[in-house]
């Protein structure tokens, strides 16, 4: 059984008092254990509905929806102790109280054990830099850091799965480096499953090697990233640095798109080996040096969208 299963999810809103506008159209998916998974897409393409569906939050107006074994609305207090929620734009933590008395609070409200709550918070607080930051009142923290407190909050009972919507929002590139350095960490000691929604698709090139795009509503991928690539019409590029200046390099399977000096970009289909065309130009040219550059998920994404 998979730890999350999702089939022909639906969910409409009623406004005004006749008009039903589709959230999320007869969406599927699976996610097993341990899995990292990108959910991407434009506003209003249904994300954060689908994650408020995933958590319980939201009821779904049609479809099979199933988390850790339990249907997240009619089981939502028992799922909670067994997943992990963070919004990048609302907080968990107290905001008028010292960031450790928002920890020590949800130690109660999820009995977690004084030994385990301890070790875990000792945990946290080493990898994400919030030693010193335990006294100081939520609401004088700055974005960063409460999010850092956020996520921390977040994984104090153990949680089984972790929905990050949006969590690097606001942030600085420190603070973002570190906190994917953390999430890699986190997933590799503990097994945990990450569902990560973004509009920074660096995020997702850095945790997940699966991603699920969805626009207006309905899934339109669901796969590797690479495949995600592939079904961009992007190209990955070799750039050679040569001993001397030469021609225009030709080799099978790739194009060169410019050259400078005794440097050449050639570019190939990112679904395809680099491997026989790095070796077809090491065998018929000197090489000083070269280098793969990976295509730009976002023209991957904008391909996608256009393709639609």
């Amino acid at each position: 059984m998979s730890l999350i299963e999702v089939r022909d999810l639906r969910r409409t809103f009623r406004v005004r008092r006749r008009d039903d506008v589709v959230a999320v159209h007869d969406v599927s998916f699976d996610i097993e254990p341990g899995e990292m998974v990108g959910y991407i897409g434009p506003n209003g393409a249904g994300k954060s509905t689908t994650i408020k569906m995933l958590t319980g939050i939201l009821v779904p107006t049609s479809g099979h929806l199933r988390v850790a074994g339990v249907d997240p609305s009619k089981r939502r207090t028992a799922l909670a102790s067994r997943i992990g929620v963070v919004f990048g734009q609302r907080t968990t933590l107290w905001w008028d109280l010292p960031l450790r008395d928002s920890f020590e609070l949800l130690q109660k409200i999820y009995r977690i054990p004084p030994a385990r709550y301890r070790q875990n918070l000792d945990r946290f607080l080493e990898l994400l830099d919030l030693g010193d930051l335990l006294d100081t009142p939520v609401r004088q923290l700055s974005l960063g850091q409460r999010m850092r407190g956020d996520i921390t909050a977040a994984l104090l009972h153990d949680p089984e799965i972790l929905y990050l919507d949006e969590p690097t929002i606001g942030l600085d590139v420190v603070s973002k480096g570190r906190l994917r350095e953390f999430l890699r960490a986190l997933n590799a000691e503990r097994a945990t499953t990450l569902l990560l929604t973004t509009h920074d698709l660096q995020d997702i090139e850095a945790l997940c090697d699966r991603v699920m795009v969805i626009d207006h509503g309905s899934l339109v991928f669901d796969g590797a990233l690479t495949q995600l690539q592939a079904r961009g019409g992007s190209s990955r590029t070799l750039v050679v640095d040569l001993v001397d200046e030469r021609p225009a390099i030709e080799v099978p399977g790739a194009v060169t798109v410019r050259v400078d000096g005794p440097r050449q970009w050639l570019t190939f289909p990112a679904d395809a080996s680099a491997a026989p065309i790095v070796s077809a130009v090491a065998a018929g040219y000197d090489v000083a040096d070269l280098s793969i550059q990976e295509p730009d998920i976002e023209d991957v994404i904008r391909e996608l969208y256009a393709g639609r």
